[in-house]
Order: C-alpha cells, then sequence, then structure tokens
C-alpha cells in the first residue's frame, strides 16, 4: 500500500510510529537511578546525639579533628527515572546516571533492599571493628559499638576501622591519626584489613570538600574515578588496606615519609 501514496503522505505514514517510539523513550520510566553527593558523617563525632564509636574494655583518647564517612544520594528504587532526567543529569558535574541494579539488589522490593542496606552497614560495622582490632593487637575484653543512623551498605567500613584506631592508639606516639584536619574517605574493608572499593567516588569527593574535608582516602581501584570533576583544595590519598591508610595518615600528620597520590 504504501507504494501507491505520494511522497508527502508516505513520510506522515512513516512518521507516526517514529513520533510514537519517540514518545515512549521520553516518558517511558527507564533502568536508572539519579545519585548526587550525599551526607558525610564524622565518625569520631555524634551521629542524633549519640557517639558513633563507643569503645568499652579498654582506655580511650580524646580525638581532634574529623574522620568523615561519605554517601551518595540515589533516587528511590521505585523511582521512575524519565530520557529527560537522564539527559539533565549526564551533562552535570554534581549528578551522575547508573543503572538501577548497581545501585539497589535487582527484584527486590523497597523493604527487602532497606533490609538488605542494613545488613550490609551492620556486617561492615562488625568487619571493621575485627580489622582494627586486630590491626592494633587488642586482647579480647574490648567491645566496639558502632551507631549511624539512616545509612546503608558496606562502604563505611575503612573509616570506622581508623575511627576506632585513631580513639584506642592515635598516631601510635601520643597524637591524633587526623593530625586535627578533617580527613575524609570511602571504601570497604575485610577482617584482614584490606580495603575494597565502592562506587561513586567522583561524587563522594564532591560531598567530601562540601563539608570541609582537605585529604581524601580512596581505594586505589577507583583513583581514576576520583580524579573526574576533583574539587580544588581535596588531596587523594590511595589505599589498599588498612595499614597503609594508618601509615599514610601518620606521614601526613608527622611531615615524615611518603605518602601516595592517585
Amino acid at each position: 500500500m504504501l507504494s501507491r501514496l505520494t511522497r508527502p503522505k508516505a513520510v506522515a505514514v512513516c512518521a507516526v510510529p517514529v513520533v510514537a517510539l519517540l514518545a515512549v523513550a521520553v516518558f517511558a520510566p527507564l533502568p536508572f537511578s539519579l545519585t548526587q553527593p550525599g551526607m558525610t558523617a564524622n565518625v569520631l563525632g555524634e551521629n542524633e546525639g549519640n557517639p558513633v564509636i563507643t569503645i568499652t574494655g579498654a582506655a580511650t583518647r580524646k580525638t581532634t579533628g574529623q574522620l568523615r564517612m561519605t554517601t551518595i544520594e540515589a533516587t528511590g528504587p521505585d523511582a521512575s527515572v524519565h530520557l529527560g532526567d537522564v539527559l539533565d543529569a549526564w551533562f552535570r558535574t554534581d549528578q551522575a546516571v547508573m543503572p538501577r541494579d548497581s545501585v539497589y539488589p535487582s527484584g527486590d522490593s523497597v523493604k527487602e533492599i532497606e533490609q538488605y542496606n542494613a545488613d550490609q552497614m551492620k556486617e561492615s560495622q562488625d568487619t571493621a571493628s575485627e580489622a582494627a582490632l586486630s590491626y592494633l593487637g587488642e586482647k579480647d575484653g574490648v567491645k566496639v559499638t558502632l551507631r549511624l543512623a539512616d545509612v546503608g551498605g558496606p562502604s563505611a567500613g575503612l573509616l570506622f576501622s581508623l575511627g576506632i584506631v585513631d580513639k584506642l592508639d592515635g598516631d601510635g606516639s601520643g597524637g591524633d591519626l587526623t593530625g586535627g584536619r578533617t580527613i575524609a574517605g570511602t571504601g570497604t574493608i575485610d577482617a584482614d584489613g584490606n580495603v575494597g572499593a565502592v562506587g561513586g567516588v567522583a561524587l563522594k569527593t564532591q560531598a567530601a570538600r562540601r563539608d570541609g574535608a582537605t585529604v581524601f582516602l580512596v581505594p586505589k581501584a577507583e583513583c581514576s574515578d576520583a580524579k573526574v570533576e576533583l574539587p580544588k583544595g581535596l588531596r587523594l590519598v590511595p589505599v589498599t588496606t588498612l595499614k597503609g591508610a594508618v601509615d599514610s595518615l601518620v606521614a601526613l600528620e608527622k611531615g615524615t615519609g611518603s605518602v601516595p597520590s592517585c
């Protein structure tokens, strides 16, 4: 039938499905999440009126400076993200587009995702305590309680471990691990003190600098990602282990020794 139509009519007929497809593309929800810099929290301080780190069974020290864990905020797992939203975020430096499955476990309900993230945070806290106490050679009887409301996932593990080390041992010679600075960072940690990648580091560096950090500890594998849109005045320090992170902070504090860079 199309061969018998005049050219203008044929073009008009062909345009109908194209317009329909474009309409679907514009208005149909897409499998993405929009992310942006989130809150940060000083693990050496308080959260909602309670100390983030509480230690019993060992003497603790008063600390100065801050160790700020960082987060990203994402559209909810049930939010509808459309083409216009994606295009807008694509050209902004304070937002990123990420596959929804990389932000939330695929196929789970909102309630299940919240529980999953809470479980991940609890596991991360337990592992961070184990890694820190093992690093310090602390004997049995030391109990660490970690409280941080409204945050899920495992990416604060490294900062939790560093906070425990600072409260118990500082720089090892009477000084603060932070050197009085505001240090921020991200990274998972296992019981042996190995630091793992987390994702979203370019947005986390923005959150860190916004909240006063001058040094950012980043998993070494994510150095290149962290350098994208790196805020002015923020120094990247790559880490692979808890010991390496402590050594770098001590070198910064004392002004001696080498400090790795991305």
